[in-house]
């Protein structure tokens, strides 16, 4: 999953659970460049360092890694990535997101989907 600073989703990507994050990386950076052609910067986990490298060696985006610091015990949170964190948090308010129900990736990823237009929707309304 690929979101803006406010935690909104601009490309999903569902995948087996037998997919490696590497693997699922460089697609889901393919589907952002097709939904958004001016990024600068984009941060990812450790398991996307080759994702971020073709974002840079393609379109010349500035990928930034989020590591865990060095010595640390415990929780805390790392930058950047509480963002998508917190969206996860979002989507498993919806009873349907709760538990993985769905027999294929494509219903998955469209109930990701209506559950964020529902969410933003809510936002809308207030």
């Amino acid at each position: 999953m690929a979101v803006d600073t406010l935690g909104l989703i601009w490309a999903l990507m569902v995948v087996p659970a037998s997919t490696q994050d590497r693997a699922g990386g460089v697609p889901l950076i393919e589907r952002l460049r097709a939904a958004v052609k001016r990024i600068q910067v984009v941060w990812g986990d450790t398991h996307f360092d080759a994702a971020l490298r073709h974002a840079w060696i393609n379109w010349g985006w500035v990928g930034v890694v989020t590591r865990k610091l060095a010595g640390q015990r415990g929780f805390v949170p790392q930058p950047k990535r509480w963002i998508v964190e917190r969206t996860f948090g979002w989507l498993n308010r919806s009873r349907r997101l709760s538990k993985d129900y769905e027999r294929t990736t494509a219903s998955s990823e469209a109930f990701v989907k209506v559950a964020m237009i529902h969410l933003m929707l809510r936002r809308l309304r207030s």
